[in-house]
């Protein structure tokens, strides 16, 4: 199916429209990353205020499952319907989860409420980026990927603080979900202005079996694995994996037989997009032993202050927000994009292994230079994965394949805590647990970087030639 084709640049009125769609693409990448960065603040009040701590893991697995599916099903829908609809759709569901969750009075009707947020919440980022392949001809759209770090690092800095006051103040954790519903219809409003539709309209069928079985697939494994360190739950944890293992087999079978895949098999085995998406998985290991444990080996082990060890990770927060950004010029300047892979997970290897040989004794610096290091090469890595995506397969499947890209990293987001937290239980003491987290992290950047060492190098300046006519 025939997709809007990239606008050019060079003409008043429709230069005019490019910088109307890149506003509105960059203030919905905004609204997405700071709502991710915010919510966190926002949301040990909404579990107070319902006595619902009995069902926090549920508010934590459904809505991560639903930003899972989201990202490849709007994919595969906005290659079909375009991606203004889409987009709008998408908007509109995190708009109509922000108000329901404001309205919440228990806590069963809140993760409700934000099953639904993130069914759009989700959809955003890989959205965004479709729609920078929609608007740039392929050598530009690194550049302008690459400045959608510009909003997420401008998010991940002030939504924390902001989400804080936000919620102290005396509207409470409603208040950030009311902060965000006029913002999403302003949002709402450039995109329908100035956001590319379809050209052409050509029906197919949806793959409704397809997204069926994804769906099953996907919530056996995030919640047998998150049920693999709970004792009483390892037996049904070990069983929902294996229906997992099953589900995904069947999901190839099916997705091989569709009119209308909803991951199409040019995307599903297309070496170059499995690797980047694959590596960017194992990713997570590392990158969310760093986020989420080396705070606690710091303040426990090292015995820092948590306002020093704050203060010594946020070179890695600023260096990880901002890195793509780089990132995306050198891209559009060399058209090479291996050596970035292999150079970035080499020093994340390298840095994991450091991490791994930390003690109560290791000085400050050198824990701020080694999870610097961390921030500075996986940075690159979002910008990196999403172009090589776009890159790697016909403009017909671009919505799929950046959809299928976040996907991966959805699954890795929520995976890894449980397999991070299992390894840090199996230790009795908190030092060695630790360790072993930051071991397995190093391991999983072991195996990103034979992977990549794999990869193909395709062309950055000419479309992919479609397999399937359309």
């Amino acid at each position: 199916m025939a997709q809007a084709q990239a606008l050019p640049v060079d003409q008043g009125t429709v230069s005019r429209k490019v910088a109307i769609g890149l506003w509105a693409v960059f203030i919905a990448y905004f609204l997405s990353n700071f709502f991710m960065n915010a919510v966190n603040i926002a949301q040990p009040n909404m579990v107070a205020e319902f006595n619902g701590m009995a069902l926090f893991s549920w508010l934590i697995a459904l809505p991560a499952l639903g930003s899972a599916v989201a990202t490849l099903m709007f994919g595969k829908l906005s290659d079909m319907y375009g991606r203004r609809s889409i987009l709008l759709t998408s908007l509109g569901l995190f708009l109509a989860g922000a108000v329901l969750s404001a309205l919440s009075a228990s806590m069963a009707f809140a993760i409700a409420s934000r099953v639904i947020l993130a069914l759009g919440q989700g959809a955003l980022a890989p959205m965004c980026f479709s729609v920078i392949g929609d608007l740039f001809e392929p050598a530009a759209r690194a550049k302008w990927s690459g400045m959608l770090n510009l909003p997420a690092g401008i998010a991940a800095t002030i939504a924390p603080t902001l989400g804080g006051m936000v919620t102290e103040s005396g509207i409470g954790w409603r208040g950030l979900f009311w902060l965000i519903a006029p913002l999403l219809l302003v949002t709402g409003g450039l995109v329908a202005a100035s956001v590319p539709g379809r050209t052409q309209k050509v029906e197919q069928k949806v793959d409704f079996l397809g997204i069926i079985v994804m769906v099953i697939a996907s919530a056996a494994l995030i919640i047998g694995v998150s049920w693999l360190g709970v004792p009483d739950k390892l037996g049904i944890g070990i069983g929902l994996v294996v229906v997992s293992v099953v589900a995904w087999v069947g999901f190839i079978s099916v997705e091989k037989k569709a009119e209308a895949p909803i991951l199409d098999p040019q995307v599903l085995f297309n070496r170059t997009f499995i690797t980047a998406a694959g590596s960017g998985l194992m990713s997570f290991f590392g990158l969310l032993g760093v986020m989420i444990y080396s705070p606690v080996f710091a303040q426990n082990v090292m015995g820092v202050s948590p306002t020093l060890s704050g203060s010594m990770l946020t070179p890695f927060s600023m260096l990880f927000a901002f890195m793509g950004i780089p990132a995306g010029f050198i891209l559009a300047k060399t058209r090479k994009y291996k050596w970035m892979y292999i150079a970035g997970y080499a020093i994340m290897t390298v840095a994991m292994f450091v991490m791994w040989s930390f003690t109560k004794d290791t000085p400050p610096w050198l824990f701020v230079v080694v999870t610097a290091l961390m921030g500075f090469s996986n940075g690159v890595m979002p910008t990196i994965n999403t172009l090589v995506a776009q890159f790697a397969v016909p403009r017909r499947l671009l919505g799929v394949a950046i959809g299928a890209i976040f996907f991966f990293v959805m699954m890795g987001m929520a995976i890894a805590p449980a397999i991070l937290g299992l390894a840090q239980n199996s230790v009795p003491d908190l030092e060695g647990g630790l360790k072993l987290v930051f071991l397995v992290g190093a391991v999983t950047m072991v195996v990103s970087l034979l992977m990549v060492l794999t990869i193909p190098e395709v062309s950055m300046d000419a479309e992919v030639p479609d397999q399937k006519p359309s």
